[in-house]
């Protein structure tokens, strides 16, 4: 589903991956854990085609995204991936729901359908009393059950997460965290999840661990 092979990537005189290759299956759940400066976030931003490595390759689903120009990229990111970051990022000018709606908006679904199918998953999620209120108005749990959600809404073949429990409280975290092993099971979504959180780590059935930029091939194991 989601190949990496012999990925480098330099920021500057900084070497931020060194010859990073891996695999990720269809339907896995995957932990990628690391000190902080290890690599693992820009590791995240290759897989979802938004940083382009200086060599090797990103193949998803087949398809080399190193090959792609940025639009092609983007495209490919939108209709076969979800994204959720450690804050959210989600639009303040926009409403919880309307932030949800947006990856299926911009696949062309019709409004009517595309706010039933985002106000069902944050239904599921806990949160639909909050759906019309700004984002800026909810909760920090709130917000990242929120960005699970648009993560989600489109059922995309892979789900990439960065550190998406990292601001939250104990509660909020692993009410975050099995929603979003919950759902990415039930549409059979291959899931990564950078954290540097054994806790977190504990949930998902595989642990990657980048050191130094490189795969540190001694901590690679199931966690589950």
């Amino acid at each position: 589903m989601l190949e990496v092979l012999d990925v480098g990537l330099s920021y500057g005189a900084t070497t931020a991956l060194r010859d990073v290759s891996l695999k990720l299956a269809a339907g896995s759940r995957t932990a990628l854990m690391g000190p902080s400066g290890s690599g693992k976030s820009s590791l995240l931003h290759c897989l979802a085609g938004v940083l382009v490595p200086d060599r090797g390759h990103v193949v998803f689903d087949g398809q080399d995204l190193t090959r792609l120009s940025d639009r092609e990229r983007s495209r490919r990111r939108l209709a076969g991936m979800g994204v959720a970051f450690q804050f959210g990022d989600l639009v303040p000018e926009l409403t919880v729901v309307e932030n949800v709606m947006l990856p299926l908006q911009l696949l062309g679904a019709k409004r009517a359908a595309a706010r039933g199918r985002a106000l069902a998953l944050l239904g599921e999620l806990g949160i639909a009393e909050v759906a019309d209120a700004r984002t800026g108005a909810v909760s920090g749990g709130q917000a990242q059950r929120a960005a699970v959600a648009r993560a989600l809404v489109h059922e995309p073949r892979v789900v990439l997460a960065d550190e998406p429990t990292g601001s939250l409280d104990t509660v909020n975290a692993e009410a975050v965290l099995d929603a979003m092993v919950a759902l990415s099971t039930r549409i059979g979504a291959t899931l990564l999840v950078v954290t540097h959180d054994n806790l977190v780590a504990s949930h998902l059935d595989d642990l990657i661990e980048l050191r130094d930029g490189s795969v540190d091939r001694s901590h690679r194991q199931v966690v589950g």
